[in-house]
């Protein structure tokens, strides 16, 4: 089933966090209906290192087309920034739409990024972002390819900024809405008063980030559409591997 269809029903998608093709193939063996490509799990596996923008857009292309040599199974691609300005930004969704990409989300962060639950994050103005989302919609070959907008802006203009922004994020069309990083369940129930007729909500839930830890059905019950546990996998490994060292 395309993604598109799929986050039309009623239930909320839950998207484990993978890696890899490995990954995949987990998430896909334990009956899950779609994956997300973290970029912070890249960041982890393949350089040892932290969400701070050291992915590298070929590095994303390349695991996604790895991936899709195992799996179709709906993959959600965490692309960042876009690698750049509106240009840099076609180019990024033409090549991971051609590597198999059903969603690609795109943040509105300065770049080198950061994970969205550090400190010291900053945001480009609207205009641009809004000029991004513009020019990734225009670039996507298929509908059935889904553009996230995701705002930062929380952590460093305030909700209501962030709300702000998500508005003129939706006048640009793009599918899915995603505020970061917001600090309680009430926040998480504004956004949805505010946001959840007009689009449809992503939900991210990172262990020890600032955003509380709710279970799919409470945050299907705000009226999430959509959530990811972009460190599920990471996390797994790292469990398992000190398991092992004990």
């Amino acid at each position: 089933m395309k993604l598109a269809e799929r986050l039309k029903a009623d239930k909320i998608l839950v998207a484990p966090g993978i890696c890899d093709a490995f990954g995949m193939m987990m998430v896909a063996k334990t009956g899950f209906e779609a994956a997300y490509l973290s970029g912070a799990s890249l960041a982890y596996t393949r350089h040892g290192s932290p969400d701070i923008g050291l992915v590298t857009m070929t590095e994303v292309a390349e695991t996604v087309s790895l991936i899709r040599e195992k799996s179709e199974l709906p993959l959600i691609v965490d692309a960042d920034t876009g690698y750049g300005n509106a240009i840099n930004t076609q180019r990024t969704v033409r090549l991971f739409e051609k590597c198999g990409a059903s969603a690609i989300q795109l943040e509105d962060q300065d770049f080198p990024k950061r994970c969205g639950h550090l400190r010291d994050k900053s945001v480009i103005p609207v205009r641009e972002m809004t000029g991004k989302l513009k020019a990734a919609l225009d670039a996507r070959r298929s509908e059935d390819t889904l553009i996230i907008a995701r705002t930062d802006a929380v952590a460093s203009e305030g909700l209501e900024a962030s709300l702000e922004r998500s508005e003129h994020y939706l006048e640009t069309g793009i599918d899915i809405l995603f505020v970061e990083a917001l600090t309680s369940s009430d926040q998480m129930r504004l956004v949805n008063e505010q946001f959840g007729s007009k689009t449809l909500l992503m939900a991210n839930m990172v262990e020890g980030g600032k955003t509380p830890l709710l279970s799919a059905p409470e945050l299907e019950k705000i009226g999430y559409s959509l959530v990811i546990f972009p460190g599920g996998f990471v996390s797994c490994l790292l469990y398992t591997s000190d398991a092992a060292d004990e």
